[in-house]
């Protein structure tokens, strides 16, 4: 099978690690890729936006499977045209049409869907510029702290979570005044979910579904969760607070009614569910859905997989993912994001990377890196490179990811030192 992956982050690379051990793969190409997909496949220079190039790439290279990666693609509509175009339309995609993929591009859209099929979800309303006065009176009658969320794609800086009612206000104006773009043209507001989250994946054909290994990504720049939001410092897989019981609720509650909703409401969806969830006192909450896989959580779910990935993605193209069951390795895999320095705010890129041969025990999943005129490997982006490692014990697997971060060296580089350590007293 010719597959065309598209993306250009630690995701990617983990997927096409993981789809390259396939046997059912025969050429792999990624678009644009890194530096480390490199090693699995032939990166190419295309824009997924531009749906006429990809088309085109898809006749050339006689493509039998596209799996997309990111989310924007698939907000813009990559997997519509693909289909609407006969001379492409037989060629199978993972990830949903534009319609399903408002799951992810229309905070809105989501919790509209999840009240209408019962799945449990925080309280929420929302709000335009021309009703920013009811969006302040129904401020007023939440308890602190309050959350606001950029209705569309804001590169994962969309969600104000604030203490204070004024500064509330004062940033709902703000948002609804462009702060994020046409991203915060609406913005929903809703109660603040109180307990401890994480993240699971579902793949499914839109009928049946297989459920991933779950994982806990760590958002902020700073040790003990401090600072700002980033795209993820880190993650751990399995989840030691999500114990059979607690999964077992997220499948009766969440899973399936997310699936059977999809049919219901007539959205055709092939592909990837991310969810967000809040363990509040044992009880599954969502807050919010992805249309894709989470990054870095994927750097932990595919080596923790031992099922054939494209064997997988077949299944779904096909219809038949109910007919399948998916393996996973009882080990531990955590990962720690190597970032640039200033990372979430201003950075530098260009900086030349060394020591990857000395790295050992560890994979490493390029994000932000892409190769210079001199063979050299730079930075190249805020999050440079995850360093994932499988162990029998959790310290064990974070043990080896920290021993090979200190190999990688780079200007500025910098990653947080306590992932992981929050888990602790759920081990003893």
């Amino acid at each position: 099978m010719n597959i065309l992956l598209v993306g250009s982050g630690g995701r990617e690379n983990a997927l096409a690690w993981k789809m390259a051990q396939s046997p059912k793969c025969n050429k792999l190409f990624i678009a644009p890729g890194n530096a480390g997909t490199r090693d699995y496949g032939t990166n190419v220079a295309l824009n997924p936006n531009d749906h006429q190039a990809v088309k085109k790439f898809l006749l050339d290279e006689k493509i039998d499977l596209v799996v997309v990666g990111p989310e924007e693609p698939l907000v813009k509509g990559l997997h519509d045209a693909i289909l609407a175009d006969a001379t492409t339309a037989s060629i199978p995609v993972i990830g949903p049409q534009q319609l399903g993929a408002s799951l992810e591009g229309s905070k809105e859209f989501a919790k509209a869907f999840m009240m209408r099929h019962g799945i449990p979800t925080a309280q929420y309303k929302a709000f335009t510029a021309e009703t920013v006065a009811e969006g302040e009176k129904f401020l007023e009658t939440l308890k602190a702290p309050y959350v606001l969320k950029a209705d569309g794609l804001a590169a994962g800086k969309g969600v104000l979570i604030l203490d204070d009612l004024n500064e509330a206000k004062k940033e709902l104006r703000q948002m609804l005044d462009g702060k994020f773009g046409d991203a915060s043209s609406t913005v929903v507001i809703e109660e603040y979910l109180s307990g401890i989250e994480l993240s699971v994946f579902v793949l499914t054909d839109g009928k049946s579904y297989v459920i991933l290994p779950e994982a806990k990504d760590y958002k902020r720049i700073g040790e003990g969760d401090t600072g700002l939001n980033t795209g993820g410092m880190g993650a751990v897989s399995p989840v030691p607070f999500a114990g059979k019981e607690f999964m077992q609720k997220v499948e009766d509650r969440i899973v399936k009614p997310t699936v059977a909703g999809l049919a219901k409401d007539n959205i055709p969806y092939k592909g990837f569910i991310f969810i967000g969830l809040m363990n509040s006192d044992g009880d599954p909450m969502v807050i919010e859905y992805n249309v894709r896989m989470g990054d870095p959580e994927t750097e932990v779910v595919m080596p923790r997989i031992e099922s054939d990935l494209v064997d997988l993605f077949e299944a779904v193209a096909n219809g038949k993912l109910g007919e399948k069951t998916i393996k996973v390795s009882n080990k531990t895999c955590c990962t720690v994001m190597m970032v640039a320095g200033g990372y979430p705010e201003a950075y530098k890129k260009g900086d030349v990377m060394t020591g990857f041969e000395k790295v050992d025990g560890s994979i490493l999943f390029h994000a932000g890196t892409k190769v210079n005129d001199k063979d050299e490997v730079v930075t190249n982006g805020g999050r440079v490179i995850a360093v994932s490692s499988l162990g029998n014990t959790k310290d064990e697997a974070i043990a080896m990811s920290y021993k090979n971060v200190e190999h990688i060296q780079y200007a500025g580089r910098y990653f947080r030192r306590d992932i992981s350590k929050d888990l602790d007293k759920y081990y003893k």
